[in-house]
């Protein structure tokens, strides 16, 4: 059926409710989906969370809450209202802190494919879209790792337009057409995406991010993690001497748009997607968010497509830069609960240290500071013996590449238990490294002959 501007105008008038109507399509025990990062849908949320007294066991799935959602403030016993992220944020850590949150471990590349075999039931989906186009469909913005997915299983499907949000183009998938809608409710404020603040790096992270940088060639395709080291080794390319970068990554940041703005990305060595920023979902400042808005430089992908580690292995030059929490003497990686307490996810770093291992020329480097400092002023390690209970593995020994920390990088491949031991604990801060050795012994990963600096 061919349709005009006019039609879907009609179609959108029909299709068109208030919050409070969205709210009542949800019933006691349904899963509910919310929108991912800083896409939520505040409006319907609002309205639901004034139904909590008639509702029961409600369940939520998103993607790293950007906001206090107000089903949470309005149930604080969980009693209507059960909230569940498939990747924690700083709000997420409260909350389940609170026993009002729970993480959904998930390697995130694998993410579409749990829903399309439904694994994960979804009985109405709440998604932030921008406005319509003249050709009927909305755009979902700086969102589309699993959104696609979930628009392909929702049983009731409603979009919450927010003009406010900047149109993200594809790659595929960005889009919903206004026939695969079933509801349509416009947010009353508009309010505009998470101005998410840069984290400053510390003289640690400094110091990695030199060492980094000092492996890396022109023509390399770039992925960059989330926090603040990753984000100085952008900031450091772009007032550096390389050339013609590409970008594939998981997350897109402030720093890509300064290393565009520096003439460092051109994407014309990548050899796939040449000329393309490739991403699945973008959290930064207003800067990011206006460098996006119909940028045809940038391409938004599903993360089926971005985090597949097939995919990544052939795309040449992959440098792939992500963080951890500690990592133990046998290479294990911990990037996302330590002793029980939950702080990140698994997100894409398995997939891209899988990826960037079998990439022609990759690397992948998994970095953390040597220690931190604690509330009292004293240093505690983040490289340890063992890793406690716990504190979850989110790259397994046998697949870990390369750790650097502020002391040095020490690649873990073909190296046997008392290489690693030897070649990690010269990355620990000085203080620590007697009672490593000591601890390496009691392992039977320490040669006597082993000398270190």
């Amino acid at each position: 059926m061919n349709f005009n501007s006019s039609t879907y105008y009609e179609e959108y008038k029909k299709k068109l409710i208030t919050p409070d109507q969205a709210a009542k399509l949800v019933k006691s025990g349904d899963w509910v989906q919310y929108g991912e990062f800083v896409c939520q849908p505040k409006a319907c949320d609002a309205a639901l969370a004034k139904r909590k007294d008639e509702l029961e066991d409600v369940k939520f799935r998103l993607v790293t809450m950007s906001w206090l959602p107000e089903v949470c403030k309005a149930d604080p016993e969980r009693e209507s209202f059960v909230m569940n992220d498939w990747h924690f944020s700083g709000v997420s850590r409260m909350l389940q802190e609170k026993d009002l949150c729970n993480y959904i471990p998930i390697t995130y590349h694998e993410g579409p494919t749990i829903y399309d075999r439904g694994y994960t039931p979804v009985d109405v989906s709440f998604q932030a879209v921008t406005a319509m186009d003249k050709n009927g469909f909305f755009n979902i913005s700086t969102s589309n790792s699993l959104a696609p997915c979930i628009n392909r299983s929702a049983k009731i499907k409603v979009a919450e337009v927010n003009t406010s949000l900047p149109v993200c183009l594809g790659g595929y998938g960005e889009s919903i057409h206004i026939s695969d809608i079933d509801y349509i409710v416009e947010s009353p404020d508009n309010p505009p995406p998470l101005n998410l603040p840069v984290v400053s790096g510390t003289d640690a992270d400094k110091k990695i991010a030199e060492l980094i940088l000092a492996d890396m060639r022109d023509g390399d395709c770039l992925q960059l993690g989330i926090g603040g080291m990753p984000n100085l080794v952008g900031e450091m390319i772009s007032k550096s001497d390389l050339k013609d970068l590409g970008v594939h990554t998981e997350m897109l940041c402030d720093s890509f748009v300064d290393m565009y703005e520096a003439g460092k990305l051109t994407g014309k060595r990548k050899n796939i997607d040449p000329g393309k920023i490739v991403y699945t979902f973008a959290m930064g400042s207003k800067k990011l968010y206006d460098f996006l808005d119909h940028n045809p430089a940038c391409a938004i992908f599903p993360v089926d497509y971005t985090n597949d580690p097939y995919l990544i292995a052939r795309m040449d030059n992959m440098c792939c830069i992500n963080n951890a929490i500690e990592i133990d003497l046998f290479g294990q990686v911990a990037s996302e609960a330590s002793m029980g307490r939950h702080i990140s996810g698994t997100g894409g770093q398995l997939d891209f240290i899988l990826g960037s291992f079998d990439s022609k020329n990759g690397r992948g480097y998994v970095a953390l500071s040597s220690s931190i400092m604690k509330k009292d002023g004293s240093l505690e390690s983040r490289i340890v013996p063992g890793l406690s209970p716990g504190t979850i593995v989110t790259v397994p020994r046998s697949i870990a590449y390369t750790i650097v920390t502020e002391y040095g990088k020490f690649n873990l491949k073909g190296k046997s238990t008392w290489e690693r031991s030897e070649g990690i604990i010269n990355l620990a801060h000085p203080d620590f490294r007697d009672n490593l050795i000591e601890e390496a012994n009691k392992f039977n990963i320490w040669r006597r002959s082993n000398k270190i600096s």
